[in-house]
């Protein structure tokens, strides 16, 4: 399906709900847990895939701040599943020259976890391929949140004046400060909302919904989503005739 694809109109940057794993497994008759570990397959297929187009950032919403109410057995398991991935993959990482990044309220995760994480980052720090930035303890409102109160601080030090306040400012102090917004965000499950992901940063992209259940979602579903968006026309709030070549 890759040649089927235009590689010179490639989104750079690439954002990925994981939702249905929970649902995933209970058509199988199993504990949502089953369906988080048979989900790690379908995170490889899409480093992979994303990978070899050339994707430059694949960020995938991992845990948001709103799935720490779900029962405590679950989210230890879900922690205790981040930490091994972290571990199994990270040789798999270096070998492929892949930039490990994360966004969200990070120092709320468990010690292990967050461990993990960060030597997971600092090992990966000097690569220059696909950067995969997971999204933990996240949500859109929280990181706007948190990106106003860095503001008002600056403002209360006198190093920057309310005046001075543009869209630019704000989005230099989100958690996101230097990556390019997504031009590309898919949803699986079927479900038709963005649930509270990359709010800001989601303003114009373009969005596909897929009934795939995460655990399912293989490479031919990345490409799928890839060809799709390269069949519409990116207008920014333009006509069509101004953004014709």
């Amino acid at each position: 399906m890759k040649e089927k694809l235009d590689l010179t109109n490639i989104p750079k940057h690439i954002a990925i709900i994981m939702d249905g794993n929970g649902r995933w497994a209970k058509k199988k008759g199993a504990m949502r847990i089953f369906g988080h570990r048979h989900a790690i397959q379908a995170v490889k297929d899409s480093i992979e895939g994303a990978d070899k187009l050339g994707v430059k950032y694949l960020t995938l919403f991992s845990f948001s701040t709103e799935n720490w109410s779900r029962p405590q057995d679950e989210v230890k398991a879900l922690m205790e599943l981040l930490v091994k991935t972290i571990i199994d993959e990270i040789s798999q990482m270096m070998n492929n020259n892949i930039r490990l990044d994360a966004i969200g309220d990070l120092e709320s995760l468990p010690p292990s976890a967050y461990e993990k994480l960060m030597e997971a980052k600092k090992l990966t720090a000097s690569n220059n391929g696909l950067t995969v930035i997971l999204a933990l303890s996240y949500s859109g409102q929280w990181e706007m949140a948190q990106a106003a109160k860095r503001i008002a601080q600056k403002v209360s030090e006198g190093k920057l004046k309310p005046e001075e306040i543009t869209q630019q400012t704000l989005a230099d102090h989100l958690d996101t400060a230097g990556i390019p917004d997504p031009e590309l965000m898919i949803r699986t499950s079927g479900e038709f909302r963005i649930s509270n992901f990359l709010l800001w940063q989601l303003a114009y992209t373009e969005l596909y919904f897929t009934p795939v259940l995460w655990p399912d979602f293989r490479r031919e579903h990345l490409f799928a989503a890839v060809e799709d968006y390269q069949k519409r026309e990116r207008r920014f709030g333009k006509t069509g005739e101004q953004v014709k070549p």
